[in-house]
């Protein structure tokens, strides 16, 4: 596990595709209710609600996706972990993104950020096959064990190879950028250059109107005027030149500070809970407990009773919650609490996020962290392919999306999410 500057590793070919198609769909998605190119199921359901919540709100959405250097589109490999049957990796690439949110036709938000995405692809690995793991038919969206998919969809006939199943993006997130990419930094030096050379010129005319007449130009030289105002374009372009340059390390600070406003609390927690919970559970990694925060905090703000969802055990949300239509993880999971007690693990988390909210008539940003507490057995490994919407019945044996149903829809037992994985006992907004 762990990044490298000075090996930088592009993603195979079949991880760049499926990145790019998850990447470009993304908005349809967000902005129609679309299906989404080889998300999983958790993510599928998050951006489902996510699309509900901003037709309730009134309101339409236009987010895009575009690349800032077509000349380096690859994602790039950053961290990895694995399990038994799972590798996932963290991949990255520059880009940018643009929201347009409106109001009866009316424009009330616009943005366009210069943001770097972060995808996580889990794949099966090569020397594993895990028939017996549950997932959902990519056409018809039933649940099925994956030996039963690879012979044949038992719902709707439909047959996979393991490459139409896996790898599928389990995560992703933007943050803000503070580098340049692409023709960003010429076009930059190239426009303000010759803005401010003009703009010096036409200073040097109006202090020197008396150029222009033809006793001035007789007594000093054509030549040398012509030298004179060639030397004023020249210092005008060296001058813009210098003022770009600090304006981008302006940039780079005030984009860096405002990103990490508050963040410092987060310093140092990765390795201390990554360590301790290594103790409770080897193939526990950091990377994938943040990609399980960030699913739960945003599965409980954007769905309409959070009461109701299965892995959810606190109290009703703050109602300005519910006013929230677009949330992205800003990056930063800090660890305010941990401990053991009676084979169950509790840990309280600050979680930051950048925030989208309508209310009023008005959509408004705001860089936001929320206090979540986070609850799991010690007992039982963890599955990196787990999902809340394709559970098996631990009575009867059937499968069900406990997104819907506490209650399994086959036998009536009751289904307890913490049995399989973490659940979430507190949210609440700071």
């Amino acid at each position: 596990m762990g990044y490298s500057f000075f090996n930088i590793q592009k993603a195979k070919d079949s991880y760049n595709r499926k990145m790019k198609a998850f990447q470009s769909s993304l908005g349809a998605s967000v902005c129609n209710g679309e299906d989404i190119s080889f998300a999983d199921n958790d993510i599928s359901y998050i951006l489902k609600l996510q699309h509900e919540r901003i037709k309730e709100k009134g309101l339409t959405m236009d987010y895009e996706i575009y690349s800032r250097d077509e000349t380096r589109n690859d994602f790039i490999v950053g961290s990895t972990w694995k399990d038994k049957h799972y590798e996932s990796l963290v991949c990255s690439h520059q880009c940018g993104v643009k929201r347009t949110v409106k109001n009866n036709g009316r424009k009330c938000y616009k943005d366009n950020r210069k943001t770097i995405i972060y995808e996580t692809i889990t794949d099966v690995l090569t020397d594993s096959h895990p028939d017996n793991e549950l997932v959902s038919c990519p056409n018809c969206g039933n649940v099925s064990k994956i030996a039963e998919l690879t012979e044949g969809c038992p719902h709707c006939n439909t047959k996979y190879k393991m490459d139409d199943l896996f790898p599928k993006i389990t995560s992703y997130y933007f943050i803000d950028d503070i580098g340049l990419a692409g023709s960003e930094g010429k076009n930059g030096i190239l426009i303000s250059t010759i803005i401010v050379a003009i703009l010096h010129e036409f200073l040097y005319f109006i202090f020197n109107w008396r150029m222009f007449m033809p006793w001035y130009i007789i007594k000093n030289g054509f030549i040398n005027q012509i030298l004179g105002m060639f030397a004023v374009a020249i210092l005008g372009v060296v001058i813009g030149y210098v003022g770009y340059t600090f304006f981008l390390v302006f940039r780079m600070f005030f984009i860096a500070s405002s990103s990490s406003s508050g963040k410092g609390g987060t310093i140092g927690s990765r390795m201390k809970f990554e360590n301790r919970m290594k103790k409770v559970s080897p193939e526990f990694s950091f990377e994938y407990f943040t990609s399980k925060a960030i699913s739960l905090i945003k599965t409980a703000v954007y769905s309409k009773d959070e009461r109701e969802l299965l892995f959810y055990e606190g109290e009703a949300l703050d109602s300005k919650m519910k006013d929230i239509i677009d949330m992205n993880y800003g990056a930063a999971l800090g660890i305010v609490k941990f401990s053991e007690k009676d084979g169950y693990v509790t840990v309280v988390t600050k979680a930051f996020f950048d925030v989208l909210y309508a209310q009023d008539n008005k959509v408004y940003f705001k860089h936001k962290n929320f206090t979540a507490a986070f609850k799991r057995r010690t007992d039982i490994p963890i599955n990196m392919n787990f999902s809340m919407t394709r559970i098996s019945c631990p009575t009867c044996g059937s499968s069900f999306d406990a997104t819907k149903n506490k209650f399994c829809p086959y036998c009536g037992n009751e289904y307890e999410l913490i049995s399989d994985d973490w659940i979430l006992v507190e949210l609440k907004e700071n």
